[in-house]
């Protein structure tokens, strides 16, 4: 019976394998070959008055492939028809922590995302796109994914004494607006998290946490519970900017 067991977990777990390596096959090719035609976008989260329209083409989502093997379950859930075009749907469970969910449907004969959604913790949706037409033909795009700087976690974290970041997150960039505010991107593969040093509060809301280091302000923003976004912050004593060093650009122009 333990045989079978074992047996029966090495072939869930390489099936898990094998779906990963054909999404991220998938969400490679899409940094090429997009798809065209009329996509329906509905966000809940943030908020905001009117929460769907259209657009010619899926919003941009900073995929990272092998992050996003190593902190998601990818599992093939069947095939689904989007636009009329036969496709694969693939869902995306985190290992851990309390990211949110996503699903993607990718075209079968183009290799490429034709729908996505992500769901809160909770399993509410906080947004999703998909193709309601597709043009006849994908086509050619240039989509430039930066490396994650080495180096970059350990200056984040000397920066920011006592942050705790979520689990399965690693920065990924850093940004000095032209008010002086600092924004550090965090990613897990597909989720995004903003981390903010500024000098006044931000409002309160949902996605959005707080917290008065000496006489400016860190905020984290993102897809997380409030709790989880709360205790990330909850230890941080000091801030240092000085400590990111050559992560440091130039101040640009963005509000």
């Amino acid at each position: 019976m333990r045989r079978l067991l074992l047996a029966a977990l090495l072939l869930a777990g390489g099936a898990s394998a094998a779906d990963a390596d054909d999404l991220s096959a998938a969400l490679r090719q899409a940094r090429s070959v997009a798809a065209r035609g009329q996509v329906e976008v509905t966000v809940l989260f943030p908020p905001r008055g009117v929460p769907t329209r259209r657009a010619n083409a899926l919003p941009a989502v900073p995929f990272r492939p092998a992050l996003l093997a190593r902190n998601f379950t990818v599992s093939r859930a069947g095939t689904e028809p989007v636009a009329g075009r036969q496709s694969t749907r693939f869902e995306l469970t985190p290992k851990v922590g309390q990211a949110a969910r996503w699903t993607l449907w990718i075209d079968q004969a183009w290799n490429i995302p034709l729908a996505f959604e992500e769901r809160m913790p909770d399993g509410s949706l906080a947004r999703r796109a998909a193709f309601l037409k597709v043009n006849a033909q994908p086509t050619r795009v240039q989509v430039r994914v930066p490396a994650i700087p080495e180096g970059l976690r350990a200056a984040v974290l000397a920066a920011f004494p006592g942050l705790r970041l979520p689990p399965g997150f690693v920065p990924e960039g850093v940004r000095v607006r032209a008010n002086g505010r600092l924004d550090v991107s965090l990613t897990d593969g597909v989720n995004v998290l903003a981390l903010v040093l500024a000098a006044r509060d931000v409002a309160a809301a949902p996605g959005v946490a707080s917290r008065r280091v000496g006489g400016r302000f860190v905020w984290l923003v993102g897809n997380l519970p409030g709790a989880a976004l709360t205790q990330v912050l909850a230890n941080v004593r000091a801030v240092n900017p000085t400590a990111l060093g050559t992560f440091l650009p130039t101040a640009d122009s963005g509000r």
